[in-house]
């Protein structure tokens, strides 16, 4: 084990090694387990993914954690550190490879056989249409910030039950350690941007993105199913997430009064969303395709897959959708995207409190649905291009003590 005070570790000649797993079980108490190279579950992780169970935190949470702990430990595997001695040098050394390292090469499920090959240069281009770069060969900030934040939560548990080190790998900025960070704030003054992890690297707003009208008009017409573009559409108008809106039941949908009810994602409450009249007609449109093929009942998946036999529609298998519709078009936006779009929409209708918008999106804070209400980098583009367009005045002159052929020359023949 390093201590904090030796050489670093020559991270240049450091490779991970593929060990270990993460497994979904389909136990609700359980939803992932931590495997190490063996196939052994790790007690560790078990004890600290129990502790997220109590802590309600969903499995989407849990899988997410647990990627980040995955790699953790492939690391210490990596300088053959256990979990239980790791030092603030592990932590400072892991944190500076996630910042240099490329992402380990894999191939596609359907070419599983050979090498994979490396991403190309030319594919991290910003894409023409959205101005959005797809992502890289390397671990972008957030991944390192979210890896960092993990990491010490991990530990923070393991100190309380007192079975990890005896100090956290991943410290605290300094100065944080005595206390509450900015606890003799003054609450006139705002508060400053101070980094709670001492190894979490600095991380830029991203503004959200909105699909312009006419590209948005384009992605539509190349949808090929009903299904697809009642989704599309019920995305756009009610802003609700994918996972929201993909676990909605057949009672949960009502065109009489033009809602739609969805478990939101934080605090998992029902929420009746509004909708548009069009959404609620594409949704007719595909349940009349599917009748007779899935099964009948309120409790029921609003939303199956296409290809029999049918199942309950998941994420992934939504987001092939949306990426083929990309494809089509050349464009790379998301599925969240379509949230931003509709969060714009809203929040530039002066007809639209924007406390409304807060309430339709779900955010907590007003000062989440404030975002939308600044100006598109699109819009600035186009406004700035058009400034420049402009053919400037000329000056004014006075033709007394001129020749009038040299005036011609500077400022043409019908001077003003």
């Amino acid at each position: 084990m390093l201590d904090e005070n030796d050489d670093p570790l020559d991270l240049r000649q450091l490779a991970l090694p593929q060990v270990g797993s993460l497994d979904a079980t389909g136990d609700p108490f359980q939803p992932y387990r931590l495997l190490d190279a063996a196939g052994a579950p790790i007690p560790a992780a078990d004890a600290y993914f129990a502790e997220l169970v109590a802590c309600g935190r969903p499995a989407t949470t849990q899988r997410s954690y647990g990627m980040d702990l995955l790699r953790w430990f492939r690391f210490l595997s990596a300088v053959g550190v256990g979990w239980e001695k790791a030092s603030r040098a592990e932590g400072r050394d892991f944190c500076r490879w996630l910042a240099v390292a490329q992402k380990p090469a894999r191939s596609h499920w359907r070419r599983s056989e050979g090498p994979a090959e490396p991403l190309h240069p030319a594919r991290r281009a910003p894409n023409a249409l959205t101005g959005k770069r797809p992502p890289g060969p390397h671990y972008a900030p957030a991944t390192v910030a979210h890896a960092e934040s993990v990491l010490r939560a991990f530990y923070d548990f393991h100190l309380e039950v007192g079975t990890g080190p005896l100090t956290n790998p991943f410290p605290l900025v300094r100065g944080a350690r005595r206390g509450r960070i900015e606890a003799h704030h003054n609450p006139l003054e705002p508060f400053a941007r101070t980094r709670r992890g001492r190894y979490r690297p600095k991380l830029t707003g991203r503004a959200p993105r909105m699909i312009p009208d006419e590209v948005f008009d384009q992605l539509f017409a190349g949808l090929s199913s009903h299904r697809d573009r009642a989704l599309v559409a019920f995305y756009v108008s009610a802003g609700v997430r994918a996972s929201e809106l993909l676990g909605a039941t057949v009672g949960d949908a009502d065109p009489g009064q033009q809602l739609i009810t969805v478990v939101r994602k934080g605090s998992h409450a029902l929420q009746q969303v509004p909708a548009s009249p069009d959404a609620f007609v594409w949704l007719r449109l595909y349940q009349v395709e599917l009748e007779g093929e899935v099964p009948i009942g309120r409790d029921q998946p609003l939303w199956w897959t296409l290809r029999r036999p049918h199942r309950r529609l998941s994420y992934d298998a939504t987001r092939a959708m949306f990426n083929r519709a990309n494809a089509a078009l050349g464009s790379n936006w998301s599925l969240h995207d379509l949230r931003h779009t509709a969060a714009y929409r809203m929040a530039r209708d002066p007809t639209v409190p924007l406390t409304d918008v807060q309430w339709v999106m779900g955010h907590v804070h007003l000062s989440t649905t404030q975002l939308y209400l600044h100006s598109r980098q699109r819009d600035v583009i186009e406004t700035m291009l058009a400034f420049y367009a402009k053919r400037p005045e000329p000056p004014a002159a006075s033709a007394e003590g001129y020749r009038p052929e040299s005036l011609e020359v500077l400022f043409g023949k019908d001077p003003k």
